[in-house]
């Protein structure tokens, strides 16, 4: 480590130096934007106004999405909350870097102590960090920001309070606002006097300081194609909604208070989810419902409003925008390939590079091109749920190689015990969604899906001979992935 500390202050980036020289008054004159990043838990595509929900209540996402950028195609590149939240920090891909899983209680994953951060990064660079809610990743010295804001997790109107102090004292100097909520994820319970005993999803009798509840009927909810239309589901999916809209408040609270100090103008806003929703066919998965997330980015000044890009983005490419953005995306590559020169770890896909690529060209032009595949990479969620995945999709066809394909897909323990399910399990329905439950327990080694006929990916190709040239070039970009990102499961093409 003393050799790491030795190369950063050796090739620490200047940028900070060129823009932030004091007025004769001292005021500083940094006026590079600064940074909200805002990551709710488990928040699906089909559950915003903007994207199209007539159900839930999200009015400030929703305001967000017309003074913003609306994504169409963006995704997770793990659909688990710690393996994401690494991949949103680093740019990197958790095969990669340890966080293969979970990070709390026994699950125990944590992320090499090499690598370099985003809220690190952009310290080194004269942002100042503070982060707010939800973490879920380790180790703190990677994932290091210099201010922990104290606040309710499931509560982000407290949440946003507290973060005011800190907007006010970096006024005048760029920042980088960490923004996590717990909301929509599972938890609380259930609700008792319900006869489907539905989980609460955080929300309380009590109800939350500031926040005011919306309470949804499950005859209103709008039931996704790939959930069961059941009265369990749809008690369920009131919960989930109630939760939305409390979340959907509290970012409006941060909202109100950006504007109220007068920095809303300059400030880059982006909202996503860790992951999808909380169900089976989504989470833990790597289907669409799982993957393919809301993504909404307000530029500073309100460039490029009420526009909407289908550029196919993933969370991996979030860090080397950002520090596009900021201005120092070739200092840090700099950087990085001085440590990796210097300590002879070159051969590593970890400091001389970045797995994801940056998407300011979109933001600049959202109908820009050349934004046509995304890959994904899931390995764990729990501990006891190993089931590695590699996907390649474009915007014609979908690969998800199975690479424990022979194991029973394994259930996270809070979906398993989901009323959803255990409805499912007692009505002995063998239908989930659109997609038959063995079919969803026991998989195939390989599930091709031309997305653009089947976006609902119930029809796998890869039995069939008349797509066998297809499958032989997507197997060779998913092998090409691996190599490129540093997957130690490359060797499952040879080993098995």
């Amino acid at each position: 480590m003393d050799l790491l500390k030795s190369n950063l202050i050796r090739v620490l980036p200047l940028s900070v130096l060129a823009v932030s020289c004091s007025t004769a008054d001292d005021a500083p004159t940094d006026l590079r934007p600064n940074i909200v990043m805002i990551v709710s838990d488990d928040h699906g595509l089909d559950d915003l106004g903007c994207y199209g929900n007539m159900a839930v209540k999200t009015p400030n996402l929703d305001a967000l999405a017309a003074e913003g950028i609306r994504f169409t195609n963006a995704y997770c590149t793990s659909a688990s909350c710690s393996a994401s939240r690494s991949v949103i920090l680093t740019g990197l891909y958790n095969h990669a870097t340890g966080q293969y899983g979970h990070e709390h209680s026994f699950h125990h994953f944590s992320t090499f102590e090499t690598i370099r951060s985003l809220p690190v990064i952009l310290e080194e660079n004269g942002y100042k960090t503070a982060r707010s809610g939800k973490y879920h990743i380790a180790p703190e010295s990677v994932y290091f920001f210099e201010e922990v804001i104290p606040g309710n997790q499931r509560n982000p109107h407290e949440m946003a309070l507290n973060s005011r102090a800190f907007l006010i004292a970096n006024r005048n100097n760029p920042f980088f606002l960490y923004f996590c909520t717990s909301d929509p994820h599972r938890g609380g319970g259930e609700v008792e006097d319900d006869p489907y005993r539905p989980d609460r999803f955080g929300n309380r009798d009590e109800g939350y300081e500031g926040i005011e509840e919306k309470i949804f009927s499950p005859d209103e909810v709008e039931v996704p194609w790939y959930l069961p239309d059941t009265p369990a589901t749809r008690a369920e999916l009131a919960q989930y909604y109630q939760s939305v809209a409390r979340m959907d408040q509290g970012i409006g609270t941060l909202f109100e208070i950006l504007k109220e100090e007068g920095l809303w103008d300059n400030t880059l806003i982006m909202y996503l989810s860790d992951n999808g929703i909380a169900f089976h066919g989504a989470k833990t998965n790597l289907y669409d419902p799982a993957m393919r997330l809301p993504f909404i980015v307000k530029m500073p000044e309100g460039k490029n409003s009420r526009r909407v890009t289908d550029a196919m983005v993933t969370w991996a490419d979030l860090t080397p925008t950002i520090l596009d953005i900021a201005g120092v995306l070739e200092a840090e590559m700099e950087t990085r390939r001085a440590i990796a020169g210097d300590t002879g770890w070159s051969a590593l896909p970890l400091f001389d590079s970045f797995h994801g690529r940056s998407f300011l060209p979109v933001l600049e032009d959202p109908e820009t091109g050349g934004f046509d595949e995304i890959f994904a990479s899931h390995t764990f969620h729990e501990i006891t749920m190993y089931y590695p995945m590699r996907v390649v999709e474009n915007r014609e066809f979908k690969l998800i190689w199975n690479i424990a394909s022979g194991l029973s897909y394994p259930h996270a323990s809070d979906l398993w015990e989901s009323a959803t399910w255990q409805y499912l399990i007692d009505s002995g329905e063998d239908i989930y969604g659109k997609r038959p439950v063995k079919d969803y327990l026991e998989r195939p080694r390989f599930e091709l899906f031309n997305i653009a006929d089947d976006p609902c990916e119930t029809k796998n190709l890869a039995e069939d001979l008349s797509y066998a040239g297809v499958l032989s070039e997507l197997k060779e970009r998913i092998r090409e992935f691996q190599e490129t990102t540093g997957d130690p499961w490359i060797v499952k093409w040879t080993h098995e």
